[in-house]
């Protein structure tokens, strides 16, 4: 499985997903941004809230609350599933990570501090994940909800199918 890239542009369309890429300065950028950002937001990136993001971002693909917290027990962090939840949670509130409804997991957010709508390709043999930029208010949705009079405040588009690594397999 390749992995995504990391991009500071929200307004990029490009998919942020399945690209090879080097790998150890993705997950140096993405923990030196968390900490920056967090730093300057007054909020606290304690050693398990860094520990997930590390594991997300180092993973490029959909994990769920149950391996991480088995990874987190591995590395001495606890083993009380509160402690996988509160830092998933902490991740996804300020846009470090994103949650994949339909595999009930998370990943590591392409676009860190970028204001974003994400929709996400995941790949239904190997749960890589990546993120593109949609725009809901502008498409056929938005349309819809402005003649309705319903404004849109969050939506998540998920879109299943094969990754490139897994086509060329199959």
């Amino acid at each position: 499985m390749t992995s995504e890239t990391h991009s500071t542009s929200a307004q990029d369309a490009t998919p942020i997903g399945f690209q090879e890429h080097d790998h150890q300065a993705c997950v140096e950028t993405a923990l030196a941004t968390a900490e920056v950002r967090c730093n300057e937001a007054g909020l606290r990136l304690t050693p398990v809230r860094r520990k997930v993001l590390e594991m997300l971002v180092q993973e490029h693909r959909a994990l769920g609350a149950y391996a991480i917290l088995d990874r987190l027990r591995d590395e001495g962090f606890g083993s009380q599933p509160p402690v996988a939840y509160r830092a998933l949670d902490f991740l996804v509130q300020h846009g470090f990570a994103h949650k994949i409804e339909r595999l009930n997991a998370f990943v590591a957010c392409a676009h860190p501090g970028a204001m974003h709508s994400p929709a996400f390709m995941i790949c239904r043999n190997c749960d890589a994940v990546a993120e593109a930029q949609s725009a809901p208010v502008k498409g056929m949705l938005g349309a819809a909800a402005r003649a309705a009079g319903f404004e849109i405040e969050r939506m998540v588009v998920e879109a299943e199918g094969l990754c490139p690594d897994c086509t060329e397999k199959a």
